[in-house]
């Protein structure tokens, strides 16, 4: 049983920062793509960061780059986003996702597996 746990989300004020972290469990992760996402009331979920479990290649979102950065520690089976100069707008709901993904990493619909969510809310 895949199961992804996220945790590190809270309150904080603009300019501040926070890390998330997802601990991953249940198989081997080797070959798959670890995903943030977001999701803010009324919003669909979106694209943050990406890595590949083995290897390392990240990708940003352009309304985070420069200011968040994705991380793992595969002998702890953790992907960790660090995410600093918080603004309001990164308010949202953010889910950690693994899956196998062939292609781009942005889509949501590509990864198998989800976490059940962290709340960051960012203060003005």
């Amino acid at each position: 049983q895949v199961q992804l746990v996220e945790s590190g989300g809270g309150l904080v004020q603009a300019g501040g920062s926070l890390r998330l972290s997802c601990a991953a469990s249940g198989r081997t992760f080797r070959g798959h793509t670890m995903g943030w996402f977001r999701q803010a009331p009324g919003n669909e979920r979106e694209f943050v960061a990406s890595i590949r479990w083995s290897g390392g290649t990240t990708d940003y979102a352009d309304s985070v780059k420069g200011r968040f950065t994705i991380s793992r520690d595969n002998a702890k089976n953790t992907v960790y986003l660090q995410m600093y100069s918080l603004k309001p707008e990164d308010t949202a709901v953010y889910f950690c996702a693994v899956g196998w993904v062939l292609g781009s990493p942005t889509s949501p619909e590509r990864y198998e597996y989800w976490g059940q969510g962290t709340q960051v809310t960012v203060s003005s």
